[in-house]
């Protein structure tokens, strides 16, 4: 395990360790998806596009993927390769949970079995599971997930759409490169 990148949901938990992720002053709360199939959401996503930090900066090809574990909750494994796509691989395991039934797009993800930290669900392909949008309240974390290495432009651009509806500022997000495995 490499603790040094970790994506999506870690990305999330270091901005909530620094202060990042209370809602700023004038924004509201990002609007999450009012359900959530997680038997649908499971399996491989790519990463498509992201919001840059540090510990994953040099990651390409990165995939999340989620499995049920035995006790109900949901386990996470964040993957890709350091610097191409044919460099050294690296995965960092969590595990994730829906806290409130009633809030099925607001999961809550533990690293290390030691941090938590949000997972909002704010936009989702609710027919076929085939893309979803993640990030914070903050809008310092963002990412656009898929379950295919490539999304159409078109994908791309209402991926964005509802982004910038959520109150994202696109000027900094990264195009992930991708190869499917």
């Amino acid at each position: 395990m490499n603790a040094r990148w970790l994506s999506p949901a870690a990305t999330a938990l270091l901005l909530t360790l620094a202060g990042c992720a209370s809602v700023p002053s004038g924004m509201q709360p990002l609007k999450v998806v009012d359900s959530v199939d997680v038997q649908k959401y499971l399996g491989r996503w790519y990463e498509i596009a992201r919001f840059q930090h540090g510990f994953e900066k040099t990651v390409v090809g990165a995939t999340v993927e989620y499995s049920l574990r035995p006790d109900g909750m949901i386990q996470v494994v964040n993957s890709g390769f350091k610097k191409d796509l044919d460099g050294r691989y690296t995965e960092v395991k969590a595990v994730a949970w829906v806290p409130d039934s009633s809030k099925p797009g607001a999961l809550k993800v533990k690293f290390f079995n030691l941090f938590t930290s949000d997972y909002l669900i704010f936009g989702l392909d609710q027919e076929k599971y085939s893309w979803a949008l993640v990030g914070g309240d903050s809008r310092d974390s963002l990412w656009f997930l898929s379950r295919m290495p490539t999304v159409s432009s078109e994908l791309l651009e209402k991926m964005k759409a509802i982004a910038i509806s959520q109150g994202y500022d696109l000027s900094g997000l990264y195009l992930v490169l991708q190869k499917a495995r």
